[in-house]
């Protein structure tokens, strides 16, 4: 008999077969099994297509406004030290007047 591997999602051991599938009965999670168990890392780009990485500098390319708030974030807003996560929106950030915030990369280009 086979070892099947655990759950992606939870590492539950306790995984089964279930037609071409695996299947995790403790979150309920379903994979192929030809799946390679590391996920591809997700590749952040800016509006114009380069690549994006933690602690880069970007630059607001349209007037975003802050949601709850008579704020606006205007074009050319110079953002620095972001950092890439996953979620909603891409980016988490501090923009100077404004604070702790929350931006998707289509919004953004990199500088330099």
């Amino acid at each position: 008999m086979t070892s099947l591997p655990a759950c992606p999602q939870c590492q539950s051991p306790y995984t089964y077969e279930e037609g071409s599938l695996l299947v995790c009965p403790e979150c309920t999670h379903e994979w192929s099994a030809d799946d390679s168990q590391e996920p591809a890392a997700k590749v952040y780009r800016d509006a114009v297509g380069n690549l994006l990485q933690d602690g880069d500098t970007v630059t607001v390319i349209k007037d975003l406004k802050v949601k709850g708030s008579s704020l606006v974030v205007k074009v050319g807003t110079k953002v620095k030290n972001i950092r890439l996560v996953e979620g909603d929106h891409d980016i988490d950030c501090k923009i100077e007047g404004i604070g702790a915030m929350g931006l998707k990369t289509e919004f953004v280009k990199k500088v330099g």
